[in-house]
C-alpha cells in the first residue's frame, strides 16, 4: 500500500464506495472496529477508555470504537466536543447507537477530561481533514489531552495534524499509535506531522484498490513496490559496459572528497564504470584516491564538453565540492547540452542563484533527457527562492512539486521526509532516513548513487526515489555512528535483501 491519499482524495475513495452500495455507516462502523482491535490489541479489556469525539466523522468512528469497547468489558467514557445537534448523518446515526452516557464540553468551564486516569485516550476529535488553525475550545481539550499520562491512540491521524501537508495547525495530539484507513495520508510521513502520529497502522474498511486510478493518486510512499520492477538487476551475459558508465565532476585539491564520496556511490549503486573528471590541479589527489574509480584530467567548461563528445559516457553529477561561481555555472551548462542523465547538487544548483532564469533555459532544452537536481532545504531556498517567490510557501510535498514543475526536472527536497517530484506530478516521500544520516558528505553519496542507477538505464523518477530509499537503508543498515563513507559499503548488504 504505497499511495498516499490528500484529505480530498480519501473523501473521494469514502464516495465511489459508498456509491458502489457499501452504507457510509458500514464504513464508520468497520473503522470503528478497527479502532477498538488497536485498543484491545495494546491494553487488557476491562481497562478504563476515554474517547475524546469531535462533531464530525472522526467523532462517529469514535463512538463506534466506545461502543465496541464496552461490549468487550472495557469502562468507556465518551466526551463529545461541541454541540450534540451538530452530529449529522452517519456520525449521528453511529452516536445513537452509543447507550452509554455523553458527557459534553461546551467550553463554559474549564476543561474537564473525566474521572481519570485513564488507560487509553482515544483521539476522535478531528482527524485528517482538519484544514485551520485549532483555537477555543478544541485547543484547551487537546493541551488537557496531551498534560494527562495514558497512551493516546488517534483515529486516522492526530488532531491538529494537516492531513495533505503533515503541518501541526496551532497544537496537535502527541499519540502513541495512529490507526488510519485504506491508505494513509501525505501527513503520516511529512514532518512535523510524522512525529505526532507514533506508530501508524492501516485498517481494511473494505474499500477496494480499483477505485485508485479513478481518483488519478500521484503521491506514494517511497517504498520498492513503487520503482522495484524498473530496478537494474545484471545478467549472466551483460558485462561493465552495459551497466552504463558514470562520470563525476570534482572539485580543486581541497574539496575532492565530495565527489570521490559521489563517484564510490554510482559505483556501489552497480555503474559498470566510473570516471572522475578531475581539475589537473587536484588529479594526483583524486588518484591516489581511487582504485576502481578511473581519473581523468578536465580542466575548464571547453575541456568538460570535448570529454563528453564520447557518448558512452551516459549519467553524469556535478556540484558536489565543485565551488560555488560562474566556473561551475559553465561547467554545469556544458554538462547538460548533451542527452546524457545529469543530476546536480550542491554548489551546481546554488551557482545559478544570482541568474536562476539560465539554468530553467539550459533545461528546457533538454526535456527528453533525465535531470535531477538534489538541493537540501539550504540550497532550495537559495535557487528556487530567487526563481519563484511561490515556493517559499507551502508544504513540503508542495513546493517541491512546484519547482519540478518550474525547471521540467526531477527534484529531490532532502530531509529527514525527502521528497522526490516529477514535472508529471508524481511524488515520492521518504520514511527511512534515520536521524544519523546528518552527517557530513552523506547527501554526496545520495547523488552517486542517483547517477549509478542512471547510468544503468533506470528510468529518471523511479532512480531518483530508488536512490533515496537505498541511501537510507544504507544508514539503517550500519546504525549509530555512521558517516559518510560507510554509506557505499553497506549497499551490498541492502542489495541482498532487495534483490534476494
Amino acid at each position: 500500500m504505497i499511495e498516499l491519499l490528500t484529505n480530498a482524495e480519501m473523501a473521494e475513495a469514502d464516495r465511489l464506495t459508498i456509491s458502489g452500495g457499501v452504507a457510509g455507516i458500514e464504513l464508520m462502523e468497520r473503522a470503528g472496529r478497527a479502532v477498538a482491535a488497536a485498543v484491545l490489541a495494546r491494553h487488557r479489556a476491562g481497562g478504563r477508555i476515554l474517547v475524546v469525539a469531535g462533531p464530525g466523522n472522526n467523532g462517529g468512528d469514535g463512538f463506534v470504537a466506545a461502543r465496541v469497547l464496552a461490549e468487550r468489558g472495557c469502562r468507556v467514557q465518551v466526551l463529545l466536543v461541541g454541540e450534540a445537534d451538530r452530529l449529522k448523518g452517519d456520525a449521528a446515526l453511529a452516536a445513537k447507537r452509543w447507550t452509554g452516557s455523553v458527557a459534553a464540553v461546551d467550553g463554559a468551564a474549564a476543561v474537564d477530561l473525566g474521572n481519570g486516569p485513564f488507560d487509553v485516550v482515544i483521539d476522535a476529535l478531528f482527524g485528517a481533514g482538519l484544514d485551520r488553525a485549532v483555537d477555543g475550545l478544541a485547543r484547551a481539550v487537546i493541551e488537557r489531552m496531551n498534560e494527562q499520562t495514558a497512551p493516546i491512540i488517534a483515529v486516522d491521524l492526530p488532531s491538529g495534524i494537516n492531513g495533505t501537508s503533515g503541518a501541526v495547525m496551532g497544537i496537535a495530539v502527541k499519540a502513541a499509535q495512529s490507526v488510519t484507513f485504506f491508505r494513509r495520508k501525505p501527513g503520516h510521513l511529512l514532518l512535523p506531522g510524522r512525529l505526532y502520529c507514533g506508530e501508524t497502522s492501516v485498517a481494511d474498511i473494505g474499500i477496494r484498490a480499483s477505485v485508485l486510478p479513478q481518483i488519478g493518486v500521484k503521491t506514494f510512499e517511497n517504498l520498492p513496490a513503487l520503482w522495484r520492477r524498473q530496478f537494474p538487476v545484471p545478467e549472466l551475459t551483460g558485462h561493465k559496459y552495459v551497466r552504463g558508465h558514470a562520470v563525476v565532476v570534482s572539485g580543486p585539491s581541497w574539496s575532492t572528497g565530495a565527489a570521490r564520496l559521489a563517484a564510490r556511490g554510482a559505483l556501489r549503486a552497480g555503474a559498470g564504470l566510473v570516471t572522475l573528471a578531475s581539475p589537473r590541479e587536484s588529479l594526483a589527489v583524486n588518484a591516489a584516491a581511487s582504485l576502481a574509480v578511473m581519473v581523468r584530467s578536465i580542466d575548464g567548461a571547453s575541456e568538460l564538453a570535448h570529454f563528453l563528445a564520447d557518448r558512452r559516457f551516459n549519467a553524469l553529477a556535478i556540484g558536489p565540492g565543485v565551488g560555488v561561481g560562474a566556473a561551475t555555472c559553465e561547467l554545469t551548462l556544458a554538462a547538460l547540452a548533451g542527452e546524457r542523465a545529469v543530476v546536480l547538487d550542491a554548489d551546481a544548483i546554488t551557482s545559478f542563484a544570482p541568474a536562476p532564469q539560465q539554468l530553467v533555459e539550459a533545461l528546457a532544452r533538454r526535456r527528453a533527457a533525465a535531470t535531477v537536481l538534489t538541493p537540501h532545504e539550504g540550497e532550495f531556498s537559495r535557487y528556487f527562492g530567487a526563481l519563484d517567490q511561490r515556493t517559499k510557501v507551502g508544504s513540503k510535498l508542495e513546493r517541491a512539486r512546484l519547482a519540478a514543475q518550474l525547471v521540467g526536472a526531477i527534484i529531490v527536497l532532502k530531509g529527514a521526509d525527502t521528497v522526490v517530484a516529477s514535472p508529471d506530478g508524481r511524488a515520492a516521500i521518504a520514511a527511512n532516513a534515520p536521524a544519523y544520516l546528518a552527517t557530513a558528505g552523506a547527501g554526496d553519496v545520495l547523488t552517486g548513487i542517483t547517477t549509478g542507477l542512471l547510468a544503468q538505464g533506470m528510468p529518471a523518477f523511479a532512480a531518483t526515489a530508488a536512490a533515496v530509499w537505498l541511501h537510507g537503508e544504507a544508514a539503517l543498515a550500519h546504525g549509530p555512528g555512521l558517516i559518510a563513507e560507510d554509506l557505499p559499503e553497506m549497499l551490498p548488504r541492502v542489495y541482498r535483501a532487495l534483490l534476494g
